[in-house]
C-alpha cells in the first residue's frame, strides 16, 4: 500500500517502502540537503503511479535516466562513480555521483568553480560513500580466505540500520517502516554532514598549512628534508600528495610542530600512509631515552623524550627538535 500524497504541488521524493537499507537512507537525506530537496515530501511506495507523480525516484522502479529515477537493481547496470573505481554504485553513490558537488557546496558554503569542491567530491566518495555501495552490492571487507576478528552485525552503520526495521515479531504495517525509515534516514545523513564538514573545515585547512613547511622546506635546512609546521594540522596524507605533485616523492624525512603543551615534537615520516616503517628514524641510541640522561646522551638541551621505536620525540623548544632531526638526517 502506497503512503497518500497530501499536497499534489508539493516537490517528493520516491523511494521503496518495506524493508530499509543504509543507501536509500542516505540518499534521501542527500537530496534533502539540496534546496530544491530540502522541503520535500518522502513517499515509501512500489507503485509505479508514485513513481509518475514524484519528482525523484531512488532505489525503486528499475530505472536509471540520470534525470528522475536512479535505481541500481537491474542486472545490466554496471556504473560506478568514475573510472578510478570499480565498484558498482548502491542508490547513495548514484545520488552522490549526480549531485554530491552541488551538496559539498551547499553545505561547505563554497563556490562551484572553487577548486576544494573537486578534491572535497573524491575524498567523501572514497573514504565514505564507496564502503556502502560495496557493502550494498555484498563485496566483503576482507578476502575470503580471511575471517574478521569482530562481530561487524552490530557496529557498521550498515548493520544499525538495519536494525531501525521493526521487528519479525512487532507491528510492520507500511507506517511503522516509513516511521523507522526516517530515524535510520537521519542517522546516515547527519554522519555523512559530520564527515563532510570534518573533511571540508578541518582536513582541507591543514592542506594550505602544509604547503607552506613544504615550500619553506629549504629555509629549515639545506637538505631539504625537514619541515616545520606553523601550527600542528592533520599533515601526513596532504605531505603525501604534496610530494607527489612536486615530484619529490620521498624527499621529507622529519616534521616538526608544537604540541598542546607549548613543547615541540619530531615526527619521522612513514614510507607509505599504511606503512610503520619510516623513511628515517631518530637514532637507535637515542630511543627510549628521557629528560636529562637524553640531553646528555644527544649533546641537545631541552630534550623531553624519544619513544622507544624511534618514530617520535620531544624537546621544550623549536631549535631542540631541529637539533634532534638535523643530527638524525647525519646518522646511517
Amino acid at each position: 500500500m502506497s503512503k497518500k500524497l497530501k499536497l499534489d504541488n508539493m516537490v517528493k521524493i520516491c523511494t521503496h517502502s518495506g524493508s530499509f537499507h543504509a543507501d536509500e537512507s542516505l540518499a534521501v537525506y542527500l537530496l534533502k540537503l539540496l534546496p530544491k530537496f530540502s522541503n520535500a515530501e518522502v513517499i515509501r511506495s512500489r507503485n509505479p503511479e508514485d513513481w509518475e507523480r514524484s519528482d525523484i525516484v531512488v532505489d525503486v522502479s528499475g530505472k536509471y535516466d540520470q534525470v528522475k529515477y536512479f535505481d541500481h537493481h537491474q542486472r545490466e547496470f554496471d556504473t560506478t562513480f568514475n573510472n578510478n573505481y570499480k565498484t558498482k554504485l548502491s542508490s547513495a553513490g548514484l545520488i552522490y555521483k549526480h549531485f554530491g558537488k552541488d551538496i559539498i557546496q551547499e553545505v561547505l558554503n563554497l563556490q562551484s568553480n572553487d577548486s576544494n569542491v573537486e578534491l572535497l567530491y573524491d575524498k567523501v566518495y572514497k573514504e565514505f560513500i564507496e564502503s556502502l555501495d560495496a557493502n550494498d552490492n555484498g563485496i566483503s571487507n576482507y578476502p575470503k580466505d580471511i575471517e574478521s576478528k569482530f562481530n561487524e552485525k552490530n557496529i557498521t552503520l550498515p548493520a544499525m540500520v538495519a536494525k531501525f526495521n521493526p521487528r519479525w515479531n512487532e507491528s510492520c504495517k507500511d507506517e511503522d517502516f516509513d516511521r523507522q525509515f526516517l530515524i535510520a534516514s537521519e542517522l546516515m545523513g547527519k554522519t555523512f554532514v559530520n564527515l563532510l564538514e570534518g573533511y571540508g573545515k578541518g582536513w582541507l585547512p591543514a592542506k594550505s598549512i602544509v604547503e607552506k613547511a613544504f615550500e619553506n622546506r629549504f629555509n629549515v635546512d639545506k637538505s631539504g628534508e625537514i619541515i616545520i609546521l606553523s601550527q600542528f594540522c592533520p599533515w601526513k596524507e596532504h605531505l603525501y600528495a604534496i610530494e607527489k605533485k612536486n615530484n619529490a616523492e620521498g624527499s621529507i624525512k622529519f616534521v616538526l610542530f608544537q604540541d598542546a603543551s607549548g613543547n615541540w615534537r619530531i615526527s619521522t615520516v612513514s614510507i607509505t600512509s599504511s606503512s610503520f616503517e619510516f623513511r628515517k628514524g631518530i637514532p637507535e641510541e637515542l630511543r627510549g631515552l628521557r629528560d636529562e640522561e637524553l640531553s646528555n646522551k644527544s649533546g641537545i638541551e631541552g630534550c623531553i623524550f624519544v619513544h622507544a621505536a624511534g618514530f617520535i620525540g620531544g624537546a621544550k623548544t623549536e631549535e631542540g627538535v631541529l637539533k634532534l632531526a638535523k643530527l638524525s638526517l647525519q646518522k646511517d
